[in-house]
């Protein structure tokens, strides 16, 4: 009998986006389905991926009513499926997947932390996000960390005594070399697109993708940008605002608003154009789990500028594919900046060796593969439970 395995985020772009390809690929070899909220992106995941979907509402926001029907709605969604893999992806997904999982009798009970919120947070807020973290690993058999740092910080903050693994070299998905290339675009493809955002060729353009909100470092990159903009720089805003989540400062957004040399072009949902006519990416964010960006842009071939922290400086390695900064530094973020402008010779050898390393480590299918032989060790662990 075909063995079942329900793959769980908060929100369908999770699902969408972070396992696109991984689904169908697991799908050859179990009956997946795929759960979180409903939306356009869990409509597509249930197209592109061939799977199962199910929707039960879950609240990115702790709500304690809300989350408790969720919890009731996961619960008999599992007992309804039967599965003997359930693997969550994300926080709230987490926790209300393992506790609904262990109350449904799933014997395996899958969660990776593809990135850790209370290490930023402070006071009862830490605690509160500490103690839900503690709770979710108890109700999971098996936790995976996306990378050393969310392992270190786990480890540091006694969140479990259960077994930390890394699945491959870390990060949950890979990256599709193939697809992440700067082979797809040719002179008249970006020159079309420099001509629409008003980019010169002599232009130096600093590339941001992601959400433009406080936790991503944007009042601080705003801020660096401003201390070294020339006629010859470019920075390029790729991802929505979310002023209703982490609103950025005031004099950030007029910044944004009023620098013609500052272009914000919204969500895209092809990032790549964008990739190929920037020059470096720039991403300070305050706290990541294995992000995807730096790896897709290092895939295009851009030399990144990262903050020091969980992720981005494992992906990054000083010197060689791009540059480590301390987190919330503006004037360290300038220098780092300006370097990649002035020091052609660093920089020719940093973007020449960005694709390589990216493919070298997170490759997509060696990323796939060793989730695979995970989920295949765990099921002839437990051959007894299946």
């Amino acid at each position: 009998m075909t063995k079942k395995i329900i793959r769980s985020s908060t929100v369908p772009i999770s699902l969408n986006i972070l396992l696109k390809g991984q689904l169908s690929f697991l799908n050859d070899h179990f009956e997946v389905i795929a759960l979180s909220s409903k939306g356009e992106d869990l409509d597509e995941v249930e197209r592109r991926e061939k799977v199962k979907v199910v929707d039960v509402e879950i609240s990115r926001q702790i709500s304690v009513v809300k989350d408790f029907i969720s919890l009731v709605k996961l619960y008999r969604a599992l007992k309804k499926e039967k599965p003997q893999i359930i693997h969550s992806i994300t926080p709230k997904a987490g926790l209300l997947s393992m506790l609904a999982g262990k109350m449904a009798g799933v014997p395996i009970r899958m969660h990776t932390f593809t990135g850790l919120i209370f290490p930023a947070r402070t006071g009862l807020m830490q605690k509160l996000l500490i103690k839900m973290d503690q709770l979710l690993c108890w109700a999971a058999t098996d936790i995976y960390p996306e990378g050393k740092g969310v392992k270190e910080d786990l480890e540091k903050f006694g969140i479990t005594k259960k077994k930390l693994k890394i699945i491959a070299n870390g990060n949950i998905a890979g990256i599709d070399i193939a697809h992440y290339s700067p082979t797809h675009f040719d002179e008249t493809h970006k020159n079309k697109l420099k001509n629409e955002l008003k980019i010169k060729d002599s232009d130096f353009t600093f590339i941001f993708v992601g959400r433009l909100v406080r936790d991503k470092g944007i009042n601080e990159m705003i801020e660096a940008y401003s201390s070294i903009r020339n006629k010859n720089t470019k920075l390029l805003l790729v991802g929505p605002f979310e002023d209703h989540l982490d609103p950025l400062k005031e004099e950030t957004l007029k910044k944004i608003n009023d620098f013609d040399d500052i272009i914000s072009v919204g969500f895209q949902k092809d990032v790549r154009p964008f990739f190929a006519i920037s020059n470096a990416l720039v991403f300070p964010s305050y706290r990541e789990g294995f992000p995807n960006v730096v790896m897709q842009a290092g895939a295009m071939e851009l030399p990144s500028i990262v903050s020091n922290i969980n992720g981005c400086n494992e992906i990054i390695i000083e010197g060689q594919n791009g540059v480590i900064i301390p987190i919330k530094d503006h004037v360290k973020l300038a220098e780092a900046m300006k370097n990649m402008i002035y020091n052609k010779t660093e920089y020719e050898k940093m973007k020449h060796r960005s694709r390589k390393m990216i493919i070298d480590r997170y490759e997509q299918k060696v990323v796939w593969k060793a989730l695979l032989a995970e989920y295949n060790l765990l099921l002839a662990q437990r051959k007894n439970y299946v």
